[in-house]
């Protein structure tokens, strides 16, 4: 598989700002989450999260070209066996990289992101770069002269983007694999699946390509690929980050970041948050705080008073047992930290049949145009849906959407009691790359195990994932972390109080 790139060569990539034994080169005045070496190697600039390279370029120690260069290096090292971007533009990434560069010399940063490399989910529009979705389908004319609000929002803050990254066609699935640009891979384990379909943003992200990268979930499409690649993503509530065009799966779809660090996942979404008045049912923009959530430093006080619920199976969900002992010490964690957690669970009902109908006539709307010859060519398991997708109703659909309702009344009475849900992420870890579903599921859909994921679709509630543990073959294993909507503040915060008291950032693949 080859990337559309004009790599060039460069004279000073990768320059290394530490070492392997605990040093990142970043003044210890920078913020938390410092990552260690892998693998031995000396910690480089790819190496740091988004607040650490900001600190370091407010006190000169690095430059965003040095920063910019050492992700290229990355991508250019590992790309190939990952296969996380579909498109790297070295030289325009550079370019950014130096303008940025001489702001932050005159000490004139154009925004909170100025210089931070970054990358986008190949579903959201890029000014200048094909949207192709992962399809073969796709046009590739363009003329491409807009950004999606996320985008927008973060070249304003000054973001330097390196390319987009890999997603199945059209997002369908939890996996990432597509006719177009072929399998995507786990960073831990290069026979497994990063997750999707967000899962070329959670490769790149965990294997140092960049500390931020866009990520959309309309059904676990953030947390499913943090859980499997061990990064932070949060679903925020919905309509908190615009979307435009509009998703053909309507309100299921939601917008948000994928990093390393809780810090970083706070800032990201406190930029990309806000009203666009192209998105016609965007909250308005919030206040400030969001940022500040991922910032604190006295985890006791991050979740005092706090009244927590811990649903270790949301109803009955089968949960691999390594996955079940991680997730249950993670939620002790909680309780030493003095919030109040009692095991309940919010009932929510079987809402599967449900999901397809909304989830499969999205599938079939985003495809209506296509001639039988460009249907040929498309993943076989999103033929398959849209065939189903076509065979609904109306009703089938208001009958879908009247459960829905339900299910947020439900979950709204419930956080009438319950500050936060505690759940496993997902019941399982990360299976073999290029499978729907694992092979004791062969045949199965991909919802079949990912219940934890899209019944907060359904509610539109925030929900985060946080790395918690790993399984006896090294995989992660993530935390869910959901909120009421609107509390996206209040998830951040507990997930960050998480991130101080088990620090993760130091086990890298």
């Amino acid at each position: 598989m080859t990337i559309r790139s004009d790599r060039a060569e460069t004279d000073n990539a990768g320059a290394a700002v530490g070492t392997a034994e605990g040093s990142t080169g970043a003044d210890e005045g920078a913020a938390p989450g410092v990552p260690s070496a892998r693998q031995g190697k000396p910690v480089t600039p790819a190496d740091l999260s988004a607040e650490q390279l900001l600190h370091a370029y407010s006190t000169g120690e690095l430059s965003p070209v040095e920063a910019v260069d050492s992700v290229l290096e990355r991508i250019e090292q590992d790309n190939p066996a990952l296969n996380a971007f579909c498109l790297v533009r070295p030289e325009e990434a550079r370019a950014a990289a130096r303008a940025s560069a001489e702001r932050w010399r005159r000490g004139e940063p154009e925004g909170r992101l100025d210089g931070v490399p970054a990358s986008v989910k190949d579903i959201h529009l890029t000014k200048g770069w094909p949207t192709l979705k992962g399809s073969v389908t796709s046009s590739q004319e363009g003329p491409w002269d807009e950004d999606s609000p996320v985008v927008a929002r973060m070249r304003e803050h000054g973001a330097v983007f390196v390319g987009k990254t890999t997603t199945p066609e059209l997002a369908w699935k939890g996996v990432t694999d597509n006719p177009l640009t072929g399998v995507t891979r786990n960073p831990w384990d290069l026979s497994t699946t990063p997750g999707g379909s967000s899962g070329g943003s959670a490769a790149a992200v965990a294997a140092g390509m960049g500390p931020l990268s866009t990520g959309t979930d309309g059904g676990g499409s953030i947390r499913i690929p943090a859980s499997f690649s061990g990064i932070c993503g949060i679903k925020p509530t919905w309509g908190l980050v615009p979307h435009y065009p509009a998703s053909p799966f309507g309100s299921l779809a939601h917008t948000g970041p994928m990093t390393r660090t809780v810090g970083d996942m706070a800032l990201m979404l406190d930029v990309i948050s806000g009203f666009d008045s192209r998105d016609w049912m965007a909250m308005p923009t919030p206040g400030p705080g969001l940022a500040g959530a991922g910032r604190g430093t006295d985890p006791e006080e991050l979740v005092r008073g706090l009244r927590i619920a811990y649903s270790p199976t949301l109803g009955g969900l089968d949960v691999d047992p390594e996955v079940a002992r991680s997730v249950a010490d993670a939620v002790r964690v909680f309780e030493s930290l003095g919030a109040t957690v009692e095991e309940a669970d919010p009932g929510l009902p079987e809402s599967a049949d449900e999901f397809h109908v909304l989830w499969y006539s999205g599938a079939a709307k985003a495809t209506e145009k296509l001639t039988e010859r460009d249907r040929d060519l498309q993943d076989p398991g999103l033929r398959e849906i849209i065939a189903e997708g076509l065979t609904y109703s109306a009703q089938d659909y208001l009958t879908a959407m009247a459960l829905r309702m339900a299910m947020g009344a439900r979950m709204g009475r419930f956080h009438e009691t319950y500050d936060l849900l505690l759940t496993p992420t997902m019941p399982i870890v990360a299976f073999e790359a290029g499978l729907e579903s694992p092979p004791e599921l062969a045949g199965r859909r991909w919802t079949s195990w990912a219940g934890f994921s899209y019944p907060f679709n359904m509610t539109q509630q925030p929900a985060a994932s946080v790395p918690c543990g790993f399984s006896g073959s090294g995989l992660p294993i993530g935390l869910q972390v959901v909120g009421p909507r609107h509390s996206d503040e209040r998830v951040l915060r507990a997930c960050r109080a998480f991130e101080l008291a088990r620090p993760w950032a130091s086990r890298r693949p």
